[in-house]
């Protein structure tokens, strides 16, 4: 299946709430489902929240854990391709996880994020691979937010080069409190990070993001305001979603995967590459 229906669910998370988070979280599923998308993609730590302690002492296993397994019934329920990003509780460890589920339920490919910002490593420990799976969608890779604009894009790159047909990022985009997206527009950071891999691998790539406020941490006071992303196989912007603290809505996309250059290709890695851009954006 090479064209499909893909829903970018840019939901409110709210810190600290996993049991109030996950029923958002399949109900939307759902709602996807029924509007024909094969693959919904959900945003990071969408459980507890982007850095909310809460998940030291509530996490739990992938799989295996209430977070994982809720979503696991929501997708064989729905008969549908679940992306979401939630916490992982390892042994003495926790990790900013994301995870991809077919529609029977079953875990496919789960990944730990690697580029975390520096005061998050005070709660999440750090991932240590990269991986892609191959599935009737295409094959696709996983990577998490700020994973998509480490040094050069090499996370990224490195998806490219396992053949990774449309790169999946769950995030958490935020804002100062005092942000005027009508003088200083966000998604230039993102837009930076993918056009290019996009451009070189002939890859799509989606980053959905959550809205609400985030109440604790480094960033207390600070909005995630969606604006998710979705770029083409060209590098072209499709869609961006809604800027706002209350942004909640669902987004639909239709991919249209191309054939991808034969296997030992050398990409063209004259291509113009923008310097990374700071961080927090």
């Amino acid at each position: 299946m090479r064209n499909y229906k893909l829903a970018m669910i840019q939901m409110e998370v709210k810190g600290g709430q996993p049991e109030l988070n996950l029923t958002h979280a399949t109900e939307r599923i759902k709602e996807a489902s029924e509007n024909g998308a094969r693959i919904a993609i959900l945003p990071e730590a969408l459980d507890f929240g982007w850095c909310h302690t809460s998940a030291r002492d509530h996490a739990s296993a992938i799989p295996g854990g209430a977070s994982f397994e809720t979503l696991s019934r929501s997708a064989k329920e729905n008969s549908i391709f679940v992306c979401a990003g939630i916490v992982e509780r390892d042994g003495d460890r926790l990790y900013n996880a994301a995870v991809i589920i077919d529609p029977e339920g079953k875990l496919l490919i789960k990944h730990r994020k690697l580029n975390e910002l520096s005061f998050a490593h005070d709660l999440y420990d750090q991932g240590d691979r990269l991986n892609v799976v191959h599935t009737e969608l295409g094959t696709l890779g996983l990577l998490i937010c700020a994973d998509a604009n480490a040094s050069e894009y090499t996370l990224s790159k490195s998806l490219g080069y396992m053949g990774a047909d449309i790169i999946l990022s769950p995030s958490a985009w935020a804002v100062p409190p005092d942000h005027n997206n009508e003088t200083d527009p966000y998604g230039g950071t993102w837009r930076n990070a993918y056009e290019p891999v996009c451009k070189i691998f002939k890859a799509w790539f989606v980053g959905v993001s959550n809205v609400g406020t985030v109440d604790e941490g480094e960033w207390t006071g600070w909005n995630c305001i969606g604006c998710s992303l979705a770029f083409n196989h060209k590098g072209e912007e499709i869609l961006q979603g809604p800027y706002g603290v209350t942004a909640d809505t669902i987004l639909y996309i239709d991919v249209e995967l191309q054939k991808r250059p034969a296997r030992g290709t050398n990409w063209n890695w004259q291509s113009t590459i923008p310097e990374p851009c700071p961080e927090r954006q």
